[in-house]
């Protein structure tokens, strides 16, 4: 049986955020990739849908610029034959901070001959945005 798509992508994902390494990466992205992480864009702007190979390299070199991971756990994960979907939890820090980020990471995969074709992906910002903050955010003024 041979390796899915999903772990040799998820291995060059995470080489070329943490060590800045992005020619494994380019090759494990399809040219007309189809991408979008749903979240708030105002304030991270690396989310958002991208079009194609260069535009999701170039969110990939963003979140390098910004995040270290240190750690990522599956929490649960299906697979099929071109398809992938998990849960993770990451474990983050700020590049320009030692401040630790904890956020969990839905996706949901494409991959086209070994290559990832389209990916949609849902994070944890009610959570993330606090962090961000550094404070909780006051919800008693909205309900």
């Amino acid at each position: 049986m041979t390796e899915h798509s999903l772990w040799r992508f998820s291995r060059a994902l995470h080489r070329a955020i943490n060590e800045r390494q992005f020619d494994e990466l380019k090759d494990h992205i399809d040219d007309n990739i189809d991408w979008a992480i749903y979240g708030p864009i105002d304030m991270f702007p690396f989310l958002g849908a991208r079009r194609g190979k260069e535009a999701v390299l170039e969110v990939c070199r963003t979140l390098s610029d910004n995040i270290k991971i240190h750690r990522s756990d599956r929490e649960s994960i299906m697979l099929g034959d071109e398809t992938a979907s998990s849960l993770i939890k990451y474990t983050l820090t700020g590049r320009d901070s030692s401040k630790p980020i904890s956020v969990r990471f839905a996706h949901f995969a494409q991959f086209k001959d070994g290559r990832l074709a389209s990916l949609r992906g849902l994070i944890d910002t009610f959570d993330l945005v606090e962090q961000a903050l550094g404070r909780p955010i006051e919800l008693r003024g909205i309900a």
